[in-house]
């Protein structure tokens, strides 16, 4: 059953799980679905076509399913799905999609939105994910699975951003980033590989080498790009976070890749 506080404003066509809690003065809208486990704190704000997945945890002045803040938009039914156990601290906005991207916004499983961070309307947001405070993705912005986006960073529209990539604080994205890859800058640029992530997320110190030898001759300053794609994608075929980062270069962007001011890792 669920726990509601008597100044919470709830629609009767909602949809709230099994032992949810709702704190002083929440708002949840008509065609909000909550999952079981779901705890709001005070003052989330809750509405839109929006699903919210089993476990997750919001802290006061969320804000999460309003209409996208791009003036394109003009009322088109569109949707914002959050996946299970994300935690989405205070004053977080998030946006339902757009006609001109999908209709949707979705977001996966066990990210951690601290204070500030926006989720533009289109985006697509993987699992295991770490946006610091006041952390801002712009619409249409795609992001892989452990990525980190640093206090303050900005994410340009349509970007993809790889998995495990680090996103230093106060950067500013302006084309995509490889998987693996550590970027910083008020124009961001490539710095290396993100080493300490690696560690962290249990990779060998073989695949490690691997992956700063491939990156070396990826962003060597002889040769075509293209060339040196193909090169590391013959010599390196039988790894994967390797062949990871070659598919990710060949795949379609519409920023073009986030480039190294040199090329050590």
């Amino acid at each position: 059953m669920a726990q509601i506080h008597p100044t919470a404003v709830i629609d009767s066509n909602a949809k709230i799980g099994e032992k949810v809690s709702i704190g002083p003065y929440c708002c949840i809208g008509a065609n909000v679905e909550i999952g079981d486990g779901v705890e709001l704190k005070a003052h989330v704000v809750i509405d839109g076509q929006t699903s919210i997945g089993a476990d997750c945890k919001f802290f006061p002045f969320a804000s999460i399913g309003l209409p996208p803040q791009d003036l394109k938009y003009s009322g088109e039914e569109s949707t914002l799905t959050l996946g299970e156990r994300n935690i989405v601290r205070e004053y977080v906005t998030m946006n339902p999609g757009t006609d001109g991207g999908g209709l949707e916004t979705r977001v996966g499983n066990d990210n951690l939105f601290m204070v500030g961070a926006h989720v533009a309307h289109d985006c697509i947001v993987g699992n295991n994910i770490i946006m610091a405070n006041n952390a801002t993705l712009a619409g249409h912005v795609v992001i892989d699975d452990y990525a980190i986006i640093g206090g303050l960073a900005a994410v340009h529209q349509f970007c993809r951003i790889g998995r495990h990539a680090m996103i230093g604080g106060m950067s500013g994205v302006e084309n995509d980033i490889i998987p693996y890859a550590s970027v910083l800058g008020g124009r961001a640029s490539l710095s290396g590989l993100n080493l300490v992530g690696l560690k962290r997320r249990g990779f060998s110190k073989d695949e490690i080498k691997s992956l700063r030898v491939a990156y070396r001759q990826l962003f060597a300053e002889e040769g075509l790009l293209s060339e040196r794609v193909a090169d590391v994608a013959t010599q390196f075929s039988e790894v994967e976070s390797i062949m990871e980062i070659v598919e990710f270069m060949r795949a379609e962007s519409q920023r073009g890749l986030t480039q190294p001011r040199s090329v050590n890792a």
